[in-house]
């Protein structure tokens, strides 16, 4: 009797798909079983489809890529419709690829089809639901899992999803994750068993009689449904898992992109059969774990290799400067190989004095970093060879209009970099700044009002290599801290400078610490950026929680001594100098917001805007009648309520002022007629080298 005979005896049907052309071949039972009229007949890939249910031709298609992936038999319930869609039975297939015999790329799949008595009895022979509803619990664990896989930013991360997959029906209670080392497999993480960093499993050669071994070595995945199945493949590893009393075990491979990274372990302390249901869910995860992990792996080296390749450009030691104290940070941007073009230094020059310096060079690439080290290296040469601020600036200007390299497509690549470079004397406090196009430093006065104090600058580094950089000299007095940084902290989330300066005072002027110690400084530095960016793990050495839009680099320098006082229980002294050059008028308006800042809590609005006004006739009248710059110094002092706001205004010129009686149409000549209306007190105090004109403000409540 003929096989075919034999088959259609038993209500068994053949059937044949060749992957290659796509067309599917029906036995006259087969034909049958599947709503077709009763003989042989080959049809089209799209004519087969549409003998099935839609979801069960989806399922067949994965059942089949994992056996021919695995070369076992799969096998599955389908549900045969007619035209309209109604369903006329139920068939088991059973079927296993084979290769071609003409040695073509691709495969045949033969197999059988057999009608079952009920539709969906709810388990398979093997004992797995397959109904609908198991389908579409399954469908939304494989989603679940795979985003949490891809949201994991670690190995540790990925194995601690990996310990929480909870399996729809069959739910493995130990899981372990091997990895491959050159000829040897190692234990990388483990769930749910004791497995001591001795045990032999825990380091092993891919030799081994060991079924992770097995499948590192032949990337076929490996089931073990019973003890006895266990024991009689790997006696020798049978004896080291015989105590965890786990009842299966499955073992897949972990392949990226072709190639074995390693091996996953799911145990189960009840019998599992490994129907090509189940088999397909671990080997699905299987290969989300092996891209999870390959992932995790690659962004673990592309941060040791940015952490290092960052910490050899910045200084290798927390900066000691006698009577001051320094706290810095560095935040890479979150994308990429997390390193770009900022920077900070701190050198120390041959006068005894130190220099620091805080830069951002154009870009967030490997090509900014680059330069940034080669920049930073140049300062620091222009500045231990004792040159002024200034000339320090303008060679690294020329040294950066020397580094435009041709790219890879013959065009060249120039970068220009901002940088504040500024020299300390702690002794004096004096501070001589040059800036290149970055943000102006901002001050906290002895009792918390923060102030940007305006310095002249010049083109940023790398676009005139003929550009000047004047030197504007400022004091930090007792008690006062000192904040430079890029614009990374104040631009990032979408702000402008404003809003972003304003952000940065509601911190800076309320730290949650006062301690005045070197930790206290630490804190507002770490305050500082978690006011842009929130409270990530590790800033510098550690993976971030989110992408940063912009580098980050701030230096804080406090002035160590005890709080300038004017007398016995009084209140700190708030106090700023500002020179005013006859090149530079618009400086004005720099000064008049520095005064508000000052005034920023009078209690009287209408004498800050008095303030102001004199402070603008004083000046202006130095710049129209003389020669020379002003010298702007003011000072408030006492307490809240009663403070004394003095403002001082000397230039190098013997001319004292002289009342005027201007007419009604004259632009000028009422100053001194502002000073008798306005100020509490004024004065003109001649010195040898020239006057200081001045007046007084005493606070007074605003009238209602």
């Amino acid at each position: 009797m003929r096989t075919e005979d034999l088959l259609a005896a038993i209500a068994t049907g053949l059937w044949r798909w060749d992957s290659v052309s796509g067309a599917v071949s029906y036995d006259a039972e087969a034909a049958r079983l599947v709503g077709l009229p009763a003989e042989a007949v080959t049809l089209p890939e799209a004519a087969a489809r549409a003998c099935f249910h839609p979801a069960d031709w989806l399922e067949i298609q994965s059942i089949v890529a994992l056996a021919a992936a695995e070369g076992t038999l799969a096998e599955a319930r389908m549900r045969i419709v007619d035209e309209k869609g109604k369903v006329l039975r139920t068939v088991r297939t059973r079927s296993r690829p084979v290769d071609r015999a003409d040695g073509r790329d691709g495969q045949l799949l033969i197999g059988t089809l057999q009608e079952v008595p009920e539709p969906l009895p709810g388990t398979t022979a093997g004992g797995t639901p397959v109904t609908g509803d198991w389908r579409r619990n399954r469908e939304a664990f494989l989603l679940d899992a795979g985003r949490a896989l891809a949201e994991a930013m670690s190995t540790a991360e990925v194995l601690r999803v990996a310990a929480g997959l909870s399996m729809p029906g069959f739910s493995p209670d130990g899981l372990a994750v091997f990895g491959v080392k050159g000829d040897r497999i190692s234990l990388i993480g483990h769930h749910g068993h004791r497995i001591d960093t001795e045990h032999p499993a825990a380091d092993m050669p891919a030799a081994t009689d060991h079924p992770a071994a097995e499948v590192v070595r032949t990337g076929r995945a490996v089931y073990l449904p019973s003890p006895e199945e266990y024991r009689g493949r790997f006696p020798a590893a049978w004896r080291r898992m015989r105590p965890l009393k786990r009842r299966s075990w499955a073992f897949l491979p972990l392949i990226v992109a072709g190639r074995t990274i390693g091996a996953w372990m799911a145990g189960f302390a009840h019998p599992v059969a490994f129907s090509p249901d189940e088999r397909s869910v671990l080997t699905t995860i299987a290969r989300m774990l092996a891209q999870a992990l390959s992932r995790a792996a690659l962004q673990e080296t592309e941060r040791e290799l940015s952490d290092g390749l960052q910490r050899s450009m910045l200084p290798a030691a927390k900066p000691d400067i006698p009577g001051l104290t320094v706290a810095a940070r560095y935040v890479p941007t979150g994308g990429g190989l997390q390193v770009g073009g900022d920077w900070y230094d701190v050198i120390a020059l041959p006068s005894g004095r130190t220099a620091l310096v805080i830069g951002d060079v154009q870009g967030h690439d490997v090509r900014a970093a680059g330069i940034m080290g080669q920049l930073r290296i140049a300062v620091r040469a222009y500045a231990s060879e004792g040159h002024h601020p200034d000339a320090v600036l303008a060679r690294a200007s020329r040294f950066l209009c020397g580094l435009a390299d041709p790219g890879g497509d013959g065009a060249n690549d120039p970068r220009f970099a901002t940088c504040l470079y500024m020299e300390v004397d702690p002794v004096a406090g004096t501070l001589d700044i040059a800036r290149a196009g970055h943000p102006d430093p901002a001050v906290r006065l002895a009792d918390g009002t923060m102030m940007i104090r305006p310095t002249a600058g010049g083109l940023p580094l790398g676009v005139d290599p003929e550009g000047d950089y004047p030197t504007t000299r400022l004091v930090l007095e007792p008690g006062e801290t000192l904040l430079m940084c890029t614009d990374g902290l104040i631009e990032t989330g979408g702000h402008d400078l404003e809003t972003g300066w304003d952000r940065i005072r509601s911190i800076f002027e309320h730290p949650a610490t006062a301690t005045d110690g070197p930790h206290d400084l630490e804190a507002l530095a770490e305050a500082l950026v978690q006011a842009v960016h929130g409270p990530p793990s590790h800033h510098t050495t550690g993976p971030l929680a989110d992408r940063r839009e912009d580098d980050i680099a701030l230096l804080l320098i406090r002035r160590d001594a005890e709080v300038c006082l004017v007398g016995p229980g009084s209140a700190p002294v708030r106090r700023t100098a500002i020179t005013l050059a006859q090149a530079e008028p618009e400086r004005i308006a720099g000064a008049r917001r520095q005064l508000r800042d000052m005034l920023h809590d009078w209690a009287d609005p209408d004498q800050v805007e008095s303030a102001v006004l004199l402070l603008s006739e004083m000046v202006t009248n130095v710049l129209v009648h003389t020669d020379g710059d002003a010298l702007l110094v003011a000072e408030v002092s006492g307490r809240r309520g009663s403070r004394r706001l003095r403002l001082d205004v000397a230039d190098g010129s013997d001319e004292l002022p002289h009342r005027r009686r201007p007419g009604e149409l004259a632009s000028s000549g009422r100053g001194l007629m502002l000073m008798e209306m306005l100020a509490d007190a004024w004065g003109v105090d001649p010195r040898g080298d020239g006057k200081c004109i001045w007046y007084e403000l005493h606070e007074r409540p605003p009238e209602p």
